[in-house]
């Protein structure tokens, strides 16, 4: 084993993303899985294990924890789980502030199509009078609107409110709750759980005569693989909070 081996313990690793992830960096040569830890194994027992880097693929209710955890004895983690909302990131960040040396990727999605199809998104949403997001999962998925969907929501309107671009028009004055979808940000997000599906959305862009579309599909759960892999091997270089696999990838928008 080189001295430059990541040594890496995956939290949730049985579950279906956290057994990708097994297989994964048993597969990567600068990797070793030294913890694979499932609901009831104690998150001790990823640092006896000599963890330097933690992949948290849990639940909402651990995952604070966990990354808590982590930080507090200076392994770096990289974190798939959804539910970390403002409050939640701004305390990450003072917690943070306290162990300089320890690096956070926390990501609504690792497929690297879906990352860049969220960043182009954003960037051509503030050319576009009308702007929304269709997100399709599986019916086994506990969130909705997905995080991936907002957090492009939120690129998306930040973009549009920095260039000065207005809301979406918008005639409604009847509806049937929840038709006209969720608000986040300005941006209207709607979410489909459907049987056969496992991750996949639209960001709908239109302006007088014309419509674009950024589409991305997720298949199968190894395509988020390559983004949890290049999360590894890039966060302790990047002490600190990072939210979003956008910030590890040199866009140039």
């Amino acid at each position: 084993m080189s001295a430059h081996t990541i040594r890496v313990a995956v939290l949730g690793a049985g579950g279906r993303m956290g057994s990708e992830a097994v297989k994964a960096v048993e597969s990567a040569e600068d990797m070793e899985l030294v913890a694979a830890l499932g609901r009831s194994d104690s998150f001790q027992q990823a640092i006896d294990s000599g963890a330097t880097h933690v992949v948290d693929l849990t639940v909402p209710d651990a995952t604070v924890d966990n990354v808590h955890g982590a930080v507090a004895n200076g392994l770096h983690s990289v974190v798939g789980t959804t539910g970390w909302d403002a409050s939640r990131l701004e305390a990450l960040r003072g917690l943070l502030e306290e162990h300089p040396e320890a690096g956070v990727l926390i990501a609504p999605n690792f497929a690297l199509g879906s990352v860049l199809a969220s960043a182009f998104a954003a960037k051509a949403a503030q050319y576009f009078e009308s702007a929304e997001i269709v997100e399709l999962h599986h019916p086994n998925k506990v969130d909705a609107p997905s995080g991936t969907a907002v957090r492009t929501a939120e690129l998306m309107a930040g973009a549009r409110q920095a260039a000065g671009v207005g809301p979406s028009p918008d005639a409604t004055q009847q509806e049937v709750e929840g038709a006209r979808g969720a608000d986040i940000d300005g941006i209207r997000v709607h979410s489909v759980r459907l049987r056969g599906l496992v991750a996949h959305q639209e960001v709908l862009l239109g302006s007088a005569g014309e419509q674009l579309t950024f589409r991305h599909d997720s298949f199968d759960r190894a395509s988020f693989m390559p983004g949890v892999l290049l999360g590894l091997r890039t966060v302790a270089q990047r002490p600190g909070l990072t939210h979003g696999l956008d910030g590890y990838l040199d866009l140039g928008l």
